[in-house]
């Protein structure tokens, strides 16, 4: 038997460190060829690490939430004939100790945050804590361990109204996975809150804290925001826009095309004003490069959609959209959410906007400020449709209103182009056949 090391790999583009943001495997399990070991991320884009080789896990090389160098151990396996490295070779002093000093009860290694692979039930049972109702015990995650699960099983469960951090997962790493979720509810235990379990009283005081650490996806949002706004000097223009006459030409474009070339929401619609109202605003389809003193105008229309998941907030990009028609807009919109929600999209996808359109639907308020996607110089935010009465030829009539509040590198856009390139996405908008007309 030998070792076999396995540093963390070159990504490409020059990334010289990438961040652990999640292990598929435990010491002591069984690995193969190309079975995944580990999620890595760099910038926003989630990279899984294959095995090269046949082995059994000794230990893993770091904690979720740790930055690694390129380069850097990742894991250790013990496999058949001699490896690459003797078993003489110090392991880093941060990695998890080899199954075989780990007692039978694996445990988290000293110094280094419990893992995701290390609580599952059948090597380490979770702690009970004190029953609650119906003298049910529950199996308890580690403080800050997610559970780990597919979207899919996610919204099984919100259906059934159970919650996951009660569900001991029987998947690799702990995912629960389906079977998971129907042997919990079988046995009918999903625990009351903590603010009723066992007290009878309605308004029982908590003092329960939670300590999440702020990693992966989370940590590169909240880096990407915290630059925005201290490098830009954002401002809001916001105005009102009356979609009746779009909303009526989007309803009979669905019903007479929805079945054979998918279903039109808003956003195509608005893609198509935004390309049209660049062409009079080339200084607003741009990226600005501060520290070079370099605005770069683009020709081409990249828009990023902002795109809520599980995860967080990612931006998948629509490229050329100046030559893409309502339906092939659609198109790329669908499949380029459900690539970031289901964490396919690749760095290309997420990367190279010129322009970002950020909504969240039915949600979306009366009004927002949004965050410029640095290094760009506006952002537009679409606001939620509602019904509500206007004037119109002297008369009250009910009209579907919009708004979209968008921002601005004030640095290198002046206000007042700014309200001429909302003014006319407005007109477009307001007389829908003019975005067809050129």
């Amino acid at each position: 038997m030998g070792i076999h090391l396995i540093k963390m790999p070159d990504i490409g583009e020059g990334i010289a460190e990438v961040e652990l943001v999640a292990w598929r495997v435990k010491p002591g399990d069984v690995v193969t060829e190309d079975q995944i070991l580990a999620d890595v991320m760099t910038d926003k884009a989630t990279v899984e690490i294959p095995s090269p080789v046949h082995g059994t896990v000794l230990a893993l090389g770091g904690a979720v939430g740790e930055v690694m160098a390129v380069g850097a151990e990742l894991i250790r396996l013990e496999v058949e004939g001699a490896g690459n490295a003797s078993a003489a070779t110090p392991a880093p002093a941060k990695m998890a100790p080899s199954v075989a000093a780990a007692p039978a009860a694996v445990a988290a290694p000293v110094a280094q945050p419990p893992l995701r692979a290390q609580v599952a039930p059948e090597k380490a049972p979770a702690p009970q804590p004190e029953p609650l109702a119906r003298d049910a015990v529950f199996f308890v995650r580690q403080p800050g361990d997610k559970p780990i699960a597919s979207p899919a099983v996610r919204r099984q469960a919100w259906e059934l109204g159970i919650e996951l951090q009660y569900v001991a997962g029987s998947g690799a790493a702990g995912r629960i996975l389906h079977e998971d979720l129907q042997a919990y509810a079988a046995r009918g235990l999903n625990p009351p809150s903590l603010a009723t379990a066992g007290s009878g009283v309605r308004y029982a005081q908590r003092n329960d804290e939670v300590a999440v650490p702020v990693i992966g996806l989370r940590r590169k949002i909240a880096q990407k925001m915290q630059e925005a706004k201290r490098r830009i000097p954002h401002f809001t223009y916001v105005e009102e826009i009356d979609v009746t006459e779009l909303e009526a030409l989007r309803a009979t474009l669905n019903a007479k095309w929805g079945a054979a070339r998918g279903r039109l929401t808003p956003l195509p619609f608005l893609m198509r004003a935004v390309v049209l109202a660049l062409r009079d605003f080339p200084q607003i389809n741009a990226r600005f490069d501060d520290d070079a003193g370099v605005v770069m105008q683009f020709g081409a229309v990249h828009l990023g959609i902002a795109t809520q998941t599980e995860a967080g907030l990612m931006v998948p990009v629509v490229r050329h959209a100046e030559a893409r028609d309502l339906w092939a807009s659609a198109a790329e919109l669908a499949r380029l959410a459900e690539a970031a929600r289901s964490g396919k999209a690749t760095r290309e996808e997420l990367s190279g906007s010129s322009i970002t359109i950020t909504s969240l639907g039915a949600l979306g308020g009366i009004v927002s400020t949004p965050v410029i996607n640095a290094p760009e110089v506006a952002i537009i935010g679409v606001n939620r449709i509602v019904e509500r009465p206007m004037i119109r030829g002297g008369a009250v009539v009910a009209r579907q209103m919009m708004n979209l509040s968008s921002s601005f590198d004030h640095r290198v856009v002046d206000g007042l182009h700014a309200a001429e390139f909302v003014q006319t996405l407005r007109t477009l908008l307001e007389c829908p056949a003019t975005l067809f007309v050129e």
